[in-house]
Parts: structure tokens; C-alpha cells; sequence
């Protein structure tokens, strides 16, 4: 690559100063390059408080000297220089001397590949070369309508996934990119999953912070090898019809010496007052929304991710705290905006300007938001005063899930509304129901140690519960180790406790929740229609005394609609009713009391047949024996309404065979025999012509 391709031009600073610069990241950073005919590396930072700036490394020592000093360009404080003799693999710093005189050693924002933990130095490497065979992927997606495709989301923390036994070479024992795509691709289609979001992939100094303190923005976590491995991996996914969805942090940022945090001895990616530009709950630096090179970096860096590792969609972490000025402050310690109100404007704006631009890039993509409060319209479209989100994490149902499921089943009648009250506003957003990590780490328990009850209940509460969140609107996403019942806590230090599978009732759950996942991936009626009312209906959402829920998912088409019944007791119900829409066969497609889901395995029959007579407010009822937590779903046929006969018409002729005749021609004739060549002949014939139609259209319905 020559260098006037990289260097920085007039072009490219007006474009990074209006906040417009898509791909910003191919002139700053490090780019091997190539300058009147000598091959090396061309370095460009953008540091306008800076006093000097050098740039360092192995290939001088790490030590400050005049042929490595980086020369401003323009007035916007970029700051570049061609090293010759470098390349791919040379660790480097840019060494900025501040006005005051300090030295500041920063890793490069915009560097591609980082050393090592608990190295901090940025290496060169070169993404142009990545070799993608991902076409008919990316160009499926394109075509892809995301609100109506099966989204079943498997959240993984790739570091704690699996790990290699420790040795004294390999402490840690992480997989590299490559080994933990063929593995978790092999788990992922046998379980059903659909996606992957993978925690933890921007590159930062401190494990325990599972990725949400990034210095290295732009670069893949050396934890497990190079951008080329973590390339492979995308490939690999989606060569498996995986999506990959990254977790993606532009709220905030450490403190870290080699950090962001006043990276030219002033503040300059954060906010410059503490009270806008500081978390202090978190200890972290917030970005500065207000300057349009902030705006730029965070905005090139998404698109980044999507057009240069090829990744399917964003989940933004901490949305709330962004939207918010006075979150997580006391009152006093925060600026109100220019209204005197605590909307962060230039965050909103940030976000409408984030979401048209790299989903209207990348038709297909997807970006979510983790946002846990009441703001209007986080799915809407910008131009109608919403954010432009593609889906919200649905924080509100997986609380009131939550409540319900640690209660003592004896209680939860007292608790009916919190399993329904997510129907009252479930179609305001385009939601994804989510169990997350944040719900399964320390002191907040497992899923299976958040049930009630004895050894056997708690599995059979927590089928229940998956059941439930399966039939609900909503795309769905579990963490790792929750589809096994994992008794303990989640720890980034430690693998899953795979050993659990030695054991029966963990086997079960696992095959459980495949079942659950493949009924989801077969059945359109689950995912086709999430956001509006046509694609779901109660059918008793007040058996609280019982505490059974029963609903209907519609498949657009009216074909495969399913019936769900989940019973929240260990109380069993033999002699159960369920209204249902319409006569005819109900298919017992899902039953929880299987032996091999770890029921009682009583013999059932296949289907159902309805009964007419008014039950749960429907014109027809089936019976079915409903067990102990048990949980069944029913599949049927929509029929459409019968057409209604139109009104013989009234002849004076006596009666004819024609009338009953299929056949046009023969009834005329025998019409004729029958009838007089008078006034009421002509009646006669007009009647059997017009009767023909109707037992045609009889026998076509």
C-alpha cells in the first residue's frame, strides 16, 4: 500500500472534524505501508492538547528520539509519521508529552491487535489481507426481514466457555478463536440455537471486567489469538448459519494509564466536567457526545466491527446510563441539560445518528440495546422522535419473570400479574427476552438455584419457566450454562461445569431446552409475528387460583398456530379444560412429563379432539391431564369461516332433477322435460343455471 493511500489528507480532517468518517480507522492507527519505494509502517493519532508526540516501540527501544517524532498535520491536532524497516508483529506506544511536561505512554485507539495481558502495547498488524468465504451469508442477510426470523440467542463469555487444563506455559487455558468455533458451532446447531453473543471481544487490561473497561476499541482480545484467528471464527459461524452478535460498550471507559482516559494529558474522549464525564459508581470515564471526532471514533468503530469482521449485529451495553445525566448521581453532582432536564441530548442525538447510519449501510444488521428503563420509542425510527434501535432488551419482563420464579409456587397466586403485565406494553418495542449473566453471577444465584423447592422441583420450575419465556413475544437469549442447570454461579475464571452432564437430571433439563429451541426454530408462530397483537392471544390469563397460564401463538398464515398450558404447581390437574378457538384436532407437540425431560413418561395420546361448549370465554374446549409443573403445547390448523349458502331463488316450476345436477348442460335439459315452454319455463332454467354454481362452490370449500 502506498502511502498516499494512508496518510491523513485535508479531506479526510474536514470529514473527521464534522464526525462523518466512516472509515476513519484506515488512515489513524498503524498501516504497513510503502513510501518511495521503502517498505514500513505509517502512524497517525489524533491528540490536539499535545505538546509532542513519538511514536514507540522494540524498534527503538521504547526510547523518546528525533527520527521517530511525529509531525501535526492540519489544525484539528492529527499527528503522523512513516517509520521505515517495520512491520506486521512490532509492538509500539505513542509517547505524548503533555503542555505541563509529563510523559504519557497510550496504547494506539485506533490499533488493530494488542499485546498480550497484562502487556499493554498495541502491534502492528494488517486486516487488509483478511480472506472472507462468507458471500452468500452476507448477501442472504441483506434480504433478511429481522423482525420476523427466529432469533434464539446463546450469550458466551468465550474465556469461560471451555478452558485447556492450566499448565505452567498456559496458565489460563483459553481456547484460540479457531478451536472455540468448531466447538461451540457443534453445541450451538445441536442445541438450536440460531445466534451467538460473544462477551468480552474488544481488547482490555482486566479479565474481571468481562470486557466492559475496553482500551483497545478496534482490536480483537489477544486472549485468544490474532484478528486472522478471530476472523476464522466469524467465517466459520456463518459457513454454519451462526449469526454473530458482539457486545459492544460506547457508554464508558477506564482509567487505565494506557487507556483513553485524558489520553493527551487533558480530557479528550471523556467529558471535561466530572459531574458529565465520570461514572461514579463504576470509577470509568464517559464518552463525550458533544465532539464530533468522539462521535466519529465510536460510530467508524461499529462500522468497523459489521464491514470488517463481517459481525451481524451490536449489543450496546449500558444505554440507560447514556440517556441519563443524572445516572447513578446524587442530587447536585450532575449538569442538567439546556432545558434544565436530565435527557442527554447530544447522546440521544449520538444514538439516531449511530443506528441510521450502520444498519442503513449493512441492510440486515442488527444493533440492540441493553436499556432498562421507560424511554419512549427505543425501537422507533428517527425521523418519528425514536433512537433507531433494531430490538430493546426486555428488562422489565425479565424482572418480573424472576419475581414469580423464586417465589414458593404457594404465593404465586398472590403474584399472577407479574407473569401477564409484560402483555400490557410487550408491542411498544420490538423486544428480546433475556436471562443474561448479569442475572447468574455472584450472589445472585443460577437459574436452577433461583427455584423453589426440592432437588426434583427446581428442575421442573425451571422447565416450566423456559416454556413460558419460549411462548411469550419476544426474541429470546439465555446465557451459557443455564440450558444445563448449572448449579453454580457464573465465574470468568473457571469453565462451565460441563461434569453436570454426567448426571441425569441435567441431561434432561439440556434435552428440554433443545426440544424447546428446535419447537421455536420449526414453528413460525413464535417468531414470525412478535410485535403486534395478531400473533398472540390469552386464553386464560386469570386462573390464579391454579396458576396456570394458557395463550395461542398465530403463525401469519394461520397454519401451526400452538396452544401453550403451563402449570406453576406441583399440584396436579386430571380433569384440566383449556378453551380453545375452533372444533377439530389439537397435536400434542410439546410434553414436558417425557421421561427422557424427566416426567413420570405416562403414555399420552397424539392429539386431542375439541368438545363445543363455552369454556375460558372460547366456543370449544379440550381435556388433558395436566401433571405437576407440567407443561404442554398443541398444535392446530386455523380454519377459515364457512362461506354461507346464497338463497335459492324462487321459481313457479315444478321440481326438477337440474336442481341437484352438477352439471350445467344435463340440468337445462332435464329442466325442460319437466317444465312448459311458457313464462315459467324461462324461471325454471334461469333457477337450475344458477344452482350448478352453487353446488360447485359447495364442493370446492
Amino acid at each position: 500500500m502506498e502511502l498516499k493511500e494512508v496518510r491523513i489528507g485535508e479531506l479526510d480532517q474536514y470529514l473527521f472534524g464534522q464526525g462523518t468518517h466512516y472509515d476513519i480507522y484506515k488512515k489513524l492507527g498503524a498501516h504497513v505501508a510503502t513510501n518511495e519505494g521503502k517498505k514500513g509502517v505509517y502512524f497517525a493519532v489524533w491528540a490536539p492538547h499535545a505538546a509532542q508526540v513519538h511514536v514507540v516501540g522494540d524498534f527503538n527501544d521504547w526510547e523518546e528520539n528525533e527520527k521517530y517524532e511525529m509531525s501535526c498535520v492540519g489544525g484539528i491536532g492529527i499527528y503522523e509519521v512513516f517509520v521505515e524497516g517495520i512491520g506486521v508483529g512490532e509492538l509500539y506506544k505513542f509517547l505524548i508529552t503533555t503542555k505541563d511536561g509529563r510523559k504519557l505512554y497510550k496504547a494506539d485507539p485506533y490499533g488493530n491487535q494488542a499485546e498480550f495481558r497484562p502487556g499493554t502495547a498495541s502491534r502492528v498488524t494488517d486486516i487488509s489481507k483478511l480472506k472472507w468465504a462468507d458471500a452468500r451469508w452476507i448477501k442472504a442477510r441483506e434480504k433478511k426481514n429481522v423482525d420476523e426470523m427466529p432469533m434464539a440467542i446463546y450469550e458466551v463469555h468465550p474465556g469461560s466457555w471451555r478452558k485447556h487444563p492450566a499448565t505452567e506455559e498456559d496458565p489460563d487455558g483459553f481456547y484460540n478463536y479457531r478451536e472455540f468455533a468448531h466447538e461451540l458451532t457443534e453445541y450451538v446447531k445441536d442445541m438450536g440455537y440460531t445466534h451467538v453473543e460473544l462477551m468480552g471481544i474488544a481488547e482490555h487490561p482486566f479479565d474481571g471486567s468481562w470486557g466492559y473497561q475496553v482500551i483497545g476499541y478496534y482490536a480483537p482480545t489477544a486472549r485468544y489469538g490474532t484478528p486472522e484467528d478471530f476472523q476464522y471464527m466469524v467465517n466459520y459461524f456463518h459457513k454454519n448459519g451462526i449469526g454473530v452478535i458482539l457486545d459492544w460498550v460506547p457508554a464508558h471507559f477506564p482509567k487505565d494509564a494506557a487507556g483513553l482516559a485524558d489520553f493527551d494529558g487533558e480530557a479528550l474522549y471523556e467529558y471535561a466536567d466530572p459531574r458529565k464525564g465520570e461514572h461514579p459508581d463504576w470509577g470509568t470515564k464517559v464518552f463525550d457526545y458533544a465532539k464530533n471526532e468522539v462521535k466519529n471514533f465510536l460510530i467508524a468503530n461499529a462500522l468497523y466491527w459489521v464491514e470488517q469482521f463481517h459481525i451481524d449485529g451490536l449489543r450496546v451495553d449500558a444505554v440507560a446510563s447514556m440517556l441519563y445525566l443524572d445516572y447513578g448521581r446524587s442530587a447536585g453532582n450532575w449538569v442538567p441539560n439546556i432545558y434544565g432536564e436530565n435527557k442527554n441530548l447530544e447522546a440521544i442525538e449520538f444514538f439516531k445518528h449511530l443506528n441510521t447510519v450502520v444498519t442503513g449501510r449493512n441492510h440486515g444488521t442488527m444493533i440492540i440495546a441493553e436499556e432498562s428503563t421507560a424511554w419512549p420509542r427505543v425501537t422507533g425510527k428517527p425521523e418519528d422522535g425514536g433512537l433507531g434501535f433494531t430490538m430493546k432488551w426486555n428488562m422489565g419482563w425479565m424482572h418480573d419473570f424472576l419475581d414469580y420464579m423464586k417465589l414458593d409456587p404457594y404465593f404465586r397466586s398472590y403474584n399472577h400479574n407479574k407473569m401477564t403485565f409484560s402483555m400490557t406494553y410487550a408491542f411498544s418495542e420490538k423486544y428480546v427476552l433475556v436471562l443474561s449473566h448479569d442475572e447468574v453471577v455472584h450472589m445472585k444465584g443460577s437459574m436452577i438455584n433461583k427455584m423453589p423447592g426440592e432437588y426434583d422441583d427446581k428442575f421442573a420450575n425451571l422447565k416450566a419457566g423456559y416454556s413460558f419465556m419460549l411462548g411469550h413475544p419476544g426474541k429470546k437469549l439465555l446465557f451459557m450454562g443455564q440450558d444445563f442447570a448449572q448449579f453454580r454461579e457464573w465465574s470468568e475464571a473457571r469453565e462451565l461445569d460441563w461434569y453436570l452432564l454426567a448426571e441425569e437430571k441435567h441431561v434432561q433439563m439440556k434435552n428440554y431446552v433443545r426440544e424447546l429451541l428446535h419447537l421455536y426454530q420449526d414453528s413460525p408462530a413464535l417468531y414470525q409475528t412478535d410485535d403486534n397483537w395478531k400473533g398472540f392471544e390469552w386464553i386464560n390469563a386469570d386462573d390464579s387460583d391454579r396458576s396456570i397460564f394458557s395463550f395461542v401463538r398465530h403463525s401469519k398464515d394461520g397454519k401451526n398456530n400452538l396452544l401453550f398450558v403451563v402449570n406453576f404447581t406441583p399440584v396436579e390437574r386430571p380433569d384440566y379444560r383449556v378453551g380453545v378457538p375452533q372444533s377439530g384436532s389439537y397435536k400434542l407437540v410439546l410434553n414436558s412429563d417425557e421421561a427422557r425431560f424427566g416426567g413420570t413418561g405416562t403414555k399420552r395420546a397424539a392429539s386431542y379432539r375439541s368438545r363445543k361448549g363455552d369454556y375460558d370465554g372460547k366456543p370449544y374446549s379440550i381435556g388433558y391431564s395436566l401433571p405437576a409443573y407440567g407443561v404442554a403445547v398443541f398444535q392446530y390448523e386455523k380454519k377459515e369461516p364457512a362461506a354461507k349458502k346464497p338463497a335459492a331463488r324462487k321459481t313457479t316450476a315444478k321440481k326438477s332433477t337440474a336442481v341437484k345436477s352438477t352439471e350445467p348442460e344435463k340440468a337445462e335439459t332435464e329442466a325442460k322435460k319437466t317444465v312448459t315452454k311458457k313464462a315459467t319455463t324461462r324461471k325454471s332454467t334461469a333457477s337450475a343455471k344458477t344452482e350448478p354454481a352453487k353446488e360447485k362452490t359447495t364442493f370446492q370449500k
